[in-house]
Parts: C-alpha cells; sequence; structure tokens
C-alpha cells in the first residue's frame, strides 16, 4: 500500500509495544478469553457458531500499522487494494473479487453501517486506529444480525472508553507527517471522550503532465458523551467529522510499471483529485431492565459530500439515516435476540435524485446444552428504490436471510463448529446505471436482481496455554452475483458461481519473548454459468482472486522494554480485475511485502521507528492489460513518539 501517504495519524503507531513481553514467564493467549459481539449475542469465540476471527487493542498496538486499511491488510484474513484514492480502498473476503468484494461485506463502526448505496467502498480512513478496542471478523455469517450485503461477512469494529491523554507525533519518507491527540475522562454519571487527527504526504508517484503530484491530507474530529443518569440506564451523544483530499494519478502500462512505478505519464484527464467531507450526528440508548432482559436504539443521521474535481464539476450529495433497535432477553440457557433495522439513503448528483431505503427485521437465538452450543435466527428485509430525473422509476424487492449453527467443545482445548447461512445482497444505485461506450454519457441500464448465497463452514478450534489455532473449510452457493460487463460497461448478474476454500490462523508463544503468527487462506471462486459472452465465462475463474494469501510475522523482545517485529505479506498471482475470460495476456502481479519496526517504550512515551516494503517489492493493480495502479512499489519509513498519561 501506499504507506507514506495512506497515513492518517500516527496515534495509531504504537507500532510493536509487544504485550506479551511481560515479567513473568506467563502465557497470554488465551483463546476462551476472548468475546464477540458482531452477531449481536455476546459469547466466547472459542463457542461461536460461526467462523470468526478478532484482534484485540493489543494486536493493533503491536502491529505498528498506520491506519486501519494497513492493518487489515498486513493482519487479517481480509485482502485491501487501492486504485488509486489511498482514503477509500477496496476490500476482499473468501473470493468475492477485489473489484467488488466489498459490496459483499457489512462494515459496521459500533454497530452503525458503513456500507454506501453507490458503488463507493466503505469509508475506513475516518476511523482513527488507537480508538479501536477489537475488530471482529465474521466470515461466511451474519447476514440475519446485518442483512443486505453480508454475503461474505462482517467486519465489526468496536471503540474503547478512553481515559487519561494520548498524544502521538511522527514524521517520514515522501514528506508525510502526522500529530494526533485524545483524552477521555469518566466520573460517576458521565464519561467524555474527544479525539483530533492530521496527516498528510506529498505522495510517491511523480509530477504529471500538469505537475500535480498524488499529496493527500486528512483532518479528524470525534466527540462522545455518555451519561448515566439512573442505575442501568446509558444515553449517548456523539459529533464526528472528516475533511479530506486526495490527488491520484491514473494507470500506467507494464512497460512503465517495470521500469519505474512511481512515474505519472497518463493523460492529463488521467489525473484525478478526490474531495470528501462528512459530518454525522449519533443519539443512542441502553437499558438494562434487569439480569434478564435489555434494550438498545441507536440512530445516526450522516450528511457528505464528495467530488471528482475536474473543470465544471459538481459534488454529490448524500443522506443517510439509520436506525437500529434491538431487545436482549437472557435465560439461563437460552438468550434471545430481536431488532428492527431502517435506513434511508439519498444521492442528489446534478438534476437527478436516487434513493435506497432498507427495513430490516430479525430474530436470532442462542441455546447453550452442556458442551453443545445451538443458534439459529432469520430475517426479512424489504428494499425499496426510488430515481427521479425527467422520468420517475421504481422498485422494490423482499428478501430473506437465515442462520442455523452449533458448536461441541470436547475438551477444554478442543471445539469444533458447522454453520449454514443464507444472505443477500440488495444491487447499490449505481448498478442500474451504465455508460454509452461512444460518448460516455450515463445510461439507465435497467433494475438488476438481487445476488444471494448459501455457504457451509466446518471449522476447529484448539487452545493450549502457548497456541491458538483456528481452521475454517466452507463452500458457497450463488445465484445472480453482481458484476459490471468490462466490454460494454453495462451492469447485470452471473446466474451461477460458487467458492470454497480453507482458512488457518494460529498464533504461538515460542518463548516469553518471542511470539510467531499466521493466517493462510486458499480460496477458489468459480463461474459456473452465465449468459453474457455467449458462455464464454462459464466454468472460468472469478477474476481478481488470489487462490493463496498469506500473513505472517515475529514479535521478539530483544530488550525489557524494547520489541522487534517483522511481518510477511503475500498474495498469489490472480486473473487481471476484468479478465472475466481468463484470456488477457497479463495477470495480476503477486502482491508481495516484507516489513520492519522497532519500539522502546521509556516510562510513559514509546520511542518507534518502522520500514514498510523492505526489499522494495514492485507491487501493483491490474485492470486489464497494459493498465496498472502502482500499489506499495516502493520502500517507505517513518519514526515517532507516543506518549500516554
Amino acid at each position: 500500500m501506499k504507506l507514506s501517504r495512506l497515513a492518517l495519524a500516527v496515534a495509531l503507531l504504537p507500532a510493536s509495544t509487544l504485550s506479551v513481553a511481560a515479567d513473568t514467564n506467563e502465557d497470554i493467549l488465551k483463546l476462551s478469553d476472548t468475546v464477540i459481539t458482531g452477531n449481536r449475542i455476546a459469547q466466547e469465540d472459542v463457542r461461536a457458531t460461526y467462523a470468526s476471527e478478532l484482534h484485540s487493542a493489543e494486536d493493533i498496538k503491536n502491529s505498528a500499522a498506520i491506519n486501519l486499511y494497513d492493518y487489515l491488510g498486513r493482519f487479517s484474513s481480509v485482502n485491501v487494494l487501492t486504485s488509486g484514492n489511498p482514503y477509500q480502498q477496496k476490500l476482499d473476503m473468501r473470493g468475492y473479487g477485489i473489484g467488488d468484494g466489498y459490496q459483499n461485506i457489512v462494515v459496521t463502526l459500533n454497530g452503525r453501517r458503513l456500507n454506501n448505496i453507490d458503488m463507493s467502498p466503505q469509508l475506513l480512513s475516518s476511523i482513527p486506529l488507537n480508538s479501536i478496542e477489537r475488530i471482529e471478523i465474521i466470515k461466511g455469517s451474519g447476514s440475519v444480525a446485518h442483512g443486505d450485503g453480508a454475503m461474505a461477512g462482517v467486519i465489526n469494529i468496536v471503540t474503547k472508553d478512553q481515559k487519561g491523554v494520548d498524544f502521538s507525533m511522527a514524521a517520514g519518507s515522501d514528506g508525510y507527517s502526522a500529530a494526533s491527540v485524545s483524552a477521555g475522562l469518566s466520573e460517576e454519571f458521565f464519561a467524555l471522550q474527544v479525539l483530533a487527527e492530521n496527516s498528510d504526504s506529498d505522495g510517491l508517484r511523480k509530477k504529471d503532465v500538469n505537475g500535480k503530484t498524488d499529496e493527500s491530507d486528512a483532518n479528524n474530529l470525534s466527540a462522545t458523551l455518555k451519561v448515566f443518569p439512573v442505575d442501568g440506564l446509558e444515553l449517548r451523544l456523539g459529533k464526528d467529522r472528516a475533511r479530506m483530499d486526495a490527488h491520484y494519478g491514473g494507470w500506467i502500462n507494464k512497460k512503465q510499471f517495470d521500469k519505474k512505478p512511481s512515474q505519472n505519464n497518463s493523460p492529463a484527464a488521467m489525473h484525478r483529485e478526490w474531495e470528501f467531507k462528512t459530518d454525522v450526528n449519533r443519539l443512542g440508548a441502553s437499558y438494562q431492565v434487569n439480569e434478564l432482559l435489555s434494550f438498545d436504539i441507536d440512530h445516526a443521521a450522516e450528511k457528505k459530500e464528495v467530488e471528482f474535481v475536474y473543470p465544471g464539476s459538481k459534488p454529490s450529495k448524500f443522506d443517510y439515516r439509520s436506525t437500529d433497535f434491538s431487545g436482549q432477553l437472557s435465560l439461563e440457557r437460552l438468550t434471545l435476540v430481536a431488532g428492527v433495522q431502517l435506513f434511508d439513503g439519498e444521492r442528489r448528483q446534478n438534476t437527478n435524485k436516487t434513493h435506497k431505503d432498507n427495513k430490516g427485521v430479525y430474530l436470532q437465538g442462542l441455546y447453550a446444552l452442556g458442551d453443545t452450543t445451538f443458534s439459529a435466527g432469520a430475517r426479512r428485509e424489504k428494499v425499496k428504490y426510488k430515481y427521479k430525473e425527467t422520468t420517475k422509476l421504481k422498485d422494490d424487492h423482499t428478501l430473506d436471510a437465515w442462520d442455523i449453527g452449533v458448536n461441541h467443545q470436547y475438551s477444554q482445548e478442543l471445539s469444533v463448529f458447522a454453520n449454514l447461512n443464507q444472505g443477500f445482497q440488495a444491487p447499490d444505485i449505481e448498478r442500474f446505471f451504465g455508460f454509452d461506450p461512444n460518448d460516455w454519457s450515463v445510461i439507465f441500464n435497467d433494475f438488476i436482481k438481487p445476488a444471494k448465497s448459501k455457504t457451509l463452514n466446518i471449522g476447529l478450534n484448539h487452545v493450549t496455554e502457548r497456541n491458538k489455532l483456528k481452521v475454517t473449510s466452507y463452500y458457497s452457493k450463488l445465484k445472480n452475483e453482481i458484476y459490471m460487463v468490462p466490454a460494454t460497461f453495462v451492469n447485470t448478474n452471473i446466474d451461477k458461481s460458487y467458492k470454497y476454500g480453507l482458512e488457518v490462523q494460529d498464533s504461538f508463544q515460542v518463548t516469553p519473548e518471542l511470539l510467531t503468527r499466521i493466517n493462510y487462506a486458499w480460496t477458489r471462486a468459480k463461474i459456473d454459468k452465465e449468459d453474457e459472452g455467449s458462455g464464454a465465462y462459464n466454468g472460468k475463474n472469478l477474476p481478481g482472486v488470489s487462490e493463496h494469501s498469506i500473513t505472517a510475522g515475529i514479535d521478539y523482545r530483544v530488550v525489557q522494554d524494547g520489541t522487534l517485529t517483522l511481518t510477511q505479506n503475500w498474495r498469489s498471482r490472480a486473473y487481471a480485475q476484468e479478465d472475466f475470460e481468463n484470456k488477457f495476456k497479463q495477470k495480476q502481479k503477486a502482491y508481495n511485502t516484507t516489513d520492519f519496526g522497532y519500539a522502546h517504550k521509556i516510562d510513559n512515551f514509546t520511542l518507534f521507528a518502522q520500514v514498510n516494503n523492505v526489499f522494495n517489492r514492485k507491487n501493483g493493480l491490474w485492470l486489464r492489460d497494459d493498465v496498472i495502479y502502482p500499489v506499495n512499489f516502493t520502500r517507505t519509513w517513518y519514526a515517532g513518539v507516543r506518549a500516554s498519561f
């Protein structure tokens, strides 16, 4: 990734202060102590009936990652790549492809959906990494609790309640600089948190024909007030604000990429500037009626403007309003959660208005019988579309999701689980439009079908005092998977497709000073049947999906307060993003980067330094032959200090 340019703030940069390097020889790897909440019912993840992956605040702190995209790309099973914009990158999980995979993942922040109604990926750059308590990744499940778009799974981000003050600053290669401050106050009847951060970079690409580089800057502000007027009642009020600006160059051909990927010789029209503004107001409450019954309600209103700057351009304006209400009943063996979720999304662009509105209701339960846990749930969701310009167009769908699962714990160390899930993805509003290849004007494409999936997960957890291991195999069968035909720029459905694979996670405490970790995924994604191209896609591999991906690393305490980290990230070659016929001359090159860091703690201060892409590997994103966006193509570094009081 373009590490110098992607940075949002250094509060994310406490580098490698390894928590396992304690003064005692006690091990800390106890998977049974880890609680997951992303599926609405809190439980130990070793007893979960679905495949999960968790990353704690300590994991993030030890990572030396500079933002959330950086962390997910280097330390999780989620594939992350950018096609130029460092602040809004693409996500892929379980073989849905780096092109459209993000639309098959629901991303939530404290329960609030971050998915957009158009084809823009979820914006994670406005989430400060040091504000995160944990990242919960639910794979092949989550459609009952989260609905539209959860076919590949869910990434649930939970922020922490901070106490005290954190301050950090750093500088690095290519003009990178960043600073942040966060503070938290907690009293008997209230708690207050505030955060501010800024980062900017001169960019990694050379100047284009207009003398422009890929410079960028970002500013984030956040404040949250919690009030506890009576026992069991919490009232929440919050405000988030983000302002971002990114210049990013266009594609280059393979000859240019091989010679010097930093060059930016594309036509002037290919240089792009992206301006982003968002303001979010949050309001919520939780009430614990008694030991058995509790209720939660959250409402958020977001107004944002997005503009691709060029002569005569105007911003697209978005208005999102979401409400999430749920109630939970917890009996001795049975836990039930019921909820209603409402989302109204509007985009105003030039003279047209487009709406996508979702209304969902769900019920799910968890039943514990000795060493065996059973789960079941169902959801019904109504999706409505409206489009208004010179004509008025409407459409709607009623979609169902369900999930059943079982987990059996054979011993304190070993448990196995199985899960069967049905999910769906309703098309975003841009899927109904395409481009006329003659003059590139926008034309109405047609209302296309929602995608549906059935996924079977089978896995095991094996946990000892020094090692934690998770293994999951899965198979997904899909109908009407959504994609754009590259040759005609028409959005449509793949009639039938399927995906299967194997996922392995392992952390091993070799000694009190040495921790090793690995996250491996083997993925196969196939097109079974598709009418486009007269059957030319039938039996082909879905483009943009690497068969093998691995992140591996070691954390080593060299002295009492100093820790080294080494991380290797590799993904195998794949077909280029638009190569549905698997016939392009050029493939997506294997992604390869090695990163090295050191952190040293002195009282309340942590000094850190990080070198990314140590061996100067040239990485890129292939759309088609000779259309390549350089990604993390050169060595970068940064160093700084962080203080906590």
